[in-house]
């Protein structure tokens, strides 16, 4: 045994960068939130420093000797040197934690959770910088030994800047003027033009609908359609008005809670009603809703704040300093929600058009004039939402009654049910609806029992026709007390019959003005789409969110109250304790993950890499910043300078001079830095899926620049869906509805776009920080042999022509590429068009020329150079 009593290391020793990874690597398997072997666990200081079982302590600060910990890092026998059953640490490490434990053991914070602090832009004496972000890029090339790419020639340079900020090629006056005359100028005027450009805010909504999970399906077996593209439009329009990202964020998280929220705030909210809905028959509600509230803890934090967090679900978070109570805190702000795993997706907003908007306005016009402002706004709300109600599949205490395929309340002759969460306080009306198999039936509400008083009655005179809504006076109760539902038909003489079913029940106040109730009906009866959204409980119907024991929802803990972590800014006091307050909480300054995470994710979409490659995970266990200070001077600045909002910011990006360098290649480039880290070189990367095909939709004129609206079936093979239950098919859109760009596309979920899968999109079951980037055979078979580019190919023909090979051939390349083909791709892909034509002429084909042509402008779309940003 020996002790340390010195160490080379000259400076002070730092936590987070020199301590910490080594106790992740080594120690935090047994010693951490998952494991505390002997008790003891590294992952907070307070416990780190406690006294172990045997009465010493693994760390004394300043006491080399007295910490157990260094003791046994530096036993000879197996059996008690630490790691257990692991090859002893190096003896620099034993060095550096000796030596930080002589230092005081100080703790410290990871980078990603220290406040964002303004950072100093490094000087450096150069003409080439043209930006802050220059100076920071070359700074760190340099201590790389890495030198500075020439800058990249006008014509791929522009087409690199549509592709960005667009997701496509577009030819314009202003583009074309910069090519003739490629001055900074010029090249800002056409940055200015595609940032303006509506196609800006298309571009980056697709890359915000895998973070949101965005799809036109709600997942699990029967994944069956839900209409919420209104949300995909709100994104959209949100980027091309350049939304301050703070208030992007807050209206997503919690429109539905500002003040008189707008219909387009209501469908913000779809954000995280994106989350799977369970509709199989026989599946537990509550287990399923549960899942999808913990879906919106952990994509919160996944894409809004690139942290690991489901894992504390079930234990404190192994590596970094989230507690295991926390996350059930956290999950309290989403626990409150309406949603019930229902089958009709509620709560919704109902979209009027503009005849009953403006009936809206005057009918609430009218009611102001009756009763208070409160009670209007009350009735609006519940003719805009149908919330707050009661959905039917939540009673219980069932006698002849049950969940209809777990879905709906359904009752048989003389059954009873429990309605539960009634609001009280003196209401004397409910509004419900109800479905009735046969008229007769007659339904009885009493209170605290079915057998106790009958508040309420009425008699269902006929067969429904799906489902109706109807009131019901009610006898009002001033206390809280059970409603019990009894329902009795002398026609119905099957005992195993369902006699009526329930959907939803809303209790309320009797209508303030008679003149006004037929208009409040008609309004309540009229058939509108809808898009599922958040709406919290009312107190009455508030949740209690308890701790999970190891995750688990039917093992419940501890009561806990909304909440964020300790580890994090503080939750101010003037913060409501809901979703709107945890927004103010998370895009406030003091808190240090929100904008790095957003300029992460920005620069990764610009340069392929992020500054902080996992995407998914800033904390520490994610990969270390290239350039931590270029990161955090971004953050200041967005938040600072450019008020949150992102065009700015996207437009510092590509106006450095980083940006605009030249993507080739060397091989000491490919020694020094594989992934481009340093940016030393221009980025070069495969397009995404949807820029595969939008831009070769786009080197046609056959590129429909329709803007939103609902999905569109594009071509697609037969035989790809198999949807269980409704047997819902693929139906190829018509016209040129097929052409429009791919994120218009219908997602399903169990069988998304295959093409676009192939090419590495995801199913959006969950969120999906990142797409990592693969390169298979598939890929090339589907730009070849898919039938949505054989059809884009064939238009290509047809526009361009087959008449003339060379020339052809040359003017498809350049609507691709944006550049003039070289001698050798023309020879080569005229050698391919020769070959074809001579094939196809042998075949007795009937336009071999035109077949041959098809065949080449195939292979054009499957180029490297076509499929690559470079």
């Amino acid at each position: 045994m020996y002790w340390v009593t010195s160490c080379k290391t000259q400076e002070t020793v730092d936590y987070s960068t020199q301590i910490k990874p080594i106790l992740n690597k080594k120690c935090i398997a047994c010693h951490g939130g998952v494991k505390k072997q002997g008790g003891w666990s590294l992952l907070f200081e307070e416990e780190a420093k406690a006294k172990l079982k045997s009465g010493k302590y693994a760390i004394v600060p300043g006491d080399v000797k007295a910490s157990e910990m260094i003791r046994r890092l530096t036993l000879e026998d197996p059996e008690e040197r630490m790691p257990f059953e692991h090859e002893a640490l190096p003896d620099e490490e034993i060095e550096l934690l000796s030596q930080w434990i002589k230092e005081g053991a100080k703790w410290g914070e990871h980078w990603a959770y220290q406040k964002v602090e303004k950072a100093t832009v490094p000087s450096t004496e150069t003409d080439w910088a043209k930006n802050d972000i220059d100076h920071f890029i070359l700074q760190k090339a340099t201590e790389n030994g890495l030198e500075m790419s020439p800058a990249a020639k006008p014509e791929i340079l522009a087409r690199r800047v549509s592709l960005d900020l667009i997701g496509f090629q577009k030819d314009s006056p202003t583009k074309t003027e910069y090519l003739k005359s490629p001055t900074l100028a010029n090249y800002e005027k056409l940055v200015d033009e595609l940032l303006a450009s509506s196609h800006y805010g298309e571009k980056w909504t697709s890359m915000w609908l895998d973070l949101a999970r965005y799809a036109d399906t709600k997942g699990y077996e029967r994944d069956a359609g839900r209409n919420i593209w209104r949300y995909r439009d709100w994104l959209i329009n949100a980027f091309n008005a350049d939304m301050p990202y703070d208030q992007f964020l807050t209206e997503q998280l919690a429109g539905d809670l500002l003040p008189n929220p707008t219909e387009e705030q209501y469908i913000a909210t779809a954000f995280h009603r994106n989350t799977m809905t369970n509709d199989e028959g026989g599946t537990d509600n509550e287990e399923f809703r549960v899942a999808a509230v913990m879906d919106r803890v952990n994509t919160t934090w996944e894409t809004l704040m690139g942290t690991t967090f489901a894992c504390v679900q079930c234990h404190s978070h192994p590596y970094d300093g989230f507690k295991h109570e926390e996350y059930y805190q956290f999950m309290g702000f989403f626990n409150n929600t309406r949603d019930v795993d229902s089958y009709e997706d509620y709560p919704w907003i109902r979209h009027f058009d503009s005849k009953q908007k403006e009936e809206l306005n005057q009918l609430a016009d009218r009611l102001k004039q009756k009763t208070s402002e409160a009670e209007t706004q009350k009735i609006v709300r519940f003719i805009k939402t149908l919330q707050p109600s009661i959905a039917s599949l939540e009673s219980d205490n069932f006698v002849n009654a049950e969940l209809s395929d777990t879905k709906w309340l359904a009752m048989r002759n003389n059954s009873s049910a429990r309605i539960p969460n009634v609001p009280w306080n003196g209401v004397n009306n409910l509004v419900m609806s109800y479905s009735s198999r046969l008229p007769g039936g007659k339904l009885l509400f009493h209170q605290g029992s079915p057998k106790g008083a009958v508040i309420g009655q009425m008699l269902l005179k006929h067969k429904s026709k799906g489902w109706e809504l109807t009131e019901v006076s009610l006898e009002p109760i001033n206390e809280t007390d059970e409603l019990y539902i009894t329902y009795s038909n002398p026609n119905l003489k099957d005992n195993l019959t369902t006699g009526v079913s329930f959907n939803f029940f809303h209790f309320t106040n009797t209508f303030p003005d008679n003149s006004s109730k037929k208009a409040y009906w008609d309004l309540l009866n009229a058939k509108t789409e809808n898009t599922p959204i958040m709406v919290d409980n009312t107190v009455s119907m508030s949740r209690e969110t308890r701790v999970f024991e190891r995750g688990s929802w039917l093992s419940l803990g501890d009561q806990v109250n909304p909440g964020t972590p300790a580890l994090l800014n503080e939750f101010s006091e003037d913060y409501p304790k809901n979703r709107l307050g945890l927004a103010k909480w998370m895009t406030a300054e003091e808190n240090p993950l929100t904008a790095r995470t957003i300029v992460n994710r920005l620069w990764e979409q610009i340069w392929g890499i992020g500054i902080v490659e996992t995407l998914e995970d800033l904390g520490t266990q994610g990969e270390t910043p290239s350039n931590q200070a270029l990161l955090d001077h971004l953050s200041w600045k967005l938040m600072h300078e450019y008020d949150w909002k992102l065009k700015p910011l996207l437009k510092e990006m590509v106006m450095s001079a980083a940006y605009k360098q030249d993507s080739k290649l060397s091989p000491e480039k490919i020694e020094r830095d594989p992934s481009n880290r340093w940016m030393a070189r221009g980025p070069r990367i495969r397009l995404s899926a949807e820029q595969i095909r939008d831009q070769a939709l786009a080197a046609t004129t056959i590129l429909n620049p329709k803007m939103y609206g609902p999905p569109v079936m594009p071509t697609q093979p037969e035989g790809i869906w198999f949807s269980p239950y409704n047997g819902a098919k693929w139906v190829e859109s018509e016209g040129d509805e097929k052409y429009r760009r791919a994120l218009y596309t219908y997602w399903k979920r169990t069988s998304a776009y295959p093409s676009m899968l192939n090419f590495d999109a995801v199913g959006r079951e969950v969120c999906s920080s990142r797409r990592i980037r693969t390169n298979t055979p598939l890929q090339a078979l589907t730009t070849l042999n898919d039938e949505a580019y054989i059809d884009i190919a064939t238009q290509m023909a047809e526009q361009i022509g087959f008449e003339k090979p060379q020339e052809n051939i040359a003017t498809a390349y350049k609507n691709l590429t944006g550049r003039t083909i070289n001698a050798e791709r023309a020879n080569a892909l005229l050698e391919l068009y020769e070959t074809a034509f001579k094939s196809y002429q042998e075949s007795k084909a009937n336009l071999p020329q035109k077949d041959a042509m098809i065949l080449v402008f195939s292979a054009v779309l499957n180029l490297d150079e076509v499929l690559t940003k470079s």
